[in-house]
């Protein structure tokens, strides 16, 4: 799929006037229109300058998912980690996913998978990042009491059965999203979403 077919509902059409020659601009974006799922200031970039300049100014933060059953949320997980501008996403084990509610961001965001939790708690113990879970199994700490490290790996699991026991031990420390409803928990991807937000809130200045 090239990027003209990338739908929105906010596209724009072929450029009007001198075109312009930076090297960002996408030749045959400017010349047919830009339909993208992507912020004004990006309009015509080519997808590889667009990654290119996310790349100056991602946060600090990682996003990892644990992928044993092919749950939809993925996608949607990875939208919002490429709308809070997160480092990368870590899928842990299936390396397969569904894309669909990512509404192409994966091809904006860095993702990466890991065969096993061993395999990834490896990599974040070399990375000298702190694994956070988040979750709402007993002891856990409210993420509005929570000081979130800087640099750090916010773990989700499946919608349903949540995380894994395996990921739950790998974890310095399992976070809850304070709820005040009737329901138990809350959509795996709105509680990422929450979740990023609230990193957001406490390292990014307005």
């Amino acid at each position: 799929m090239s990027a003209v077919d990338e739908l929105s509902t906010n596209g724009v059409g072929p450029w009007t006037g001198e075109l312009p020659t930076e090297l960002f601009y996408d030749p045959e974006l400017l010349r047919n229109g830009d339909s993208r799922n992507v912020i004004d200031r990006y309009r015509y970039w080519s997808m590889e300058a667009i990654v290119a300049d996310l790349d100056e100014h991602r946060h600090p933060f990682h996003v990892a998912i644990e992928n044993w059953q092919h749950d939809m949320n993925i996608g949607s997980i990875v939208r919002s980690a490429n709308a809070f501008a997160a480092d990368t996403v870590h899928i842990i084990g299936r390396k397969r996913w569904n894309k669909r509610g990512a509404m192409v961001t994966d091809r904006y965001q860095h993702v990466i998978h890991h065969e096993t939790v061993e395999a990834f708690t490896a990599w974040a113990a070399a990375e000298k990042l702190p694994i956070l879970a988040i979750d709402n199994v007993p002891g856990c700490v409210k993420i509005e009491t929570f000081a979130l490290p800087e640099r750090c790996v916010l773990l989700f699991g499946q919608e349903g059965p949540g995380l894994s026991p395996e990921a739950i031990a790998a974890s310095q420390a399992v976070i809850e999203i304070t709820q005040f409803g009737s329901t138990r928990s809350i959509n795996a991807s709105a509680a990422a979403a929450v979740a990023m937000h609230a990193w957001v809130m406490q390292h990014v200045s307005f």
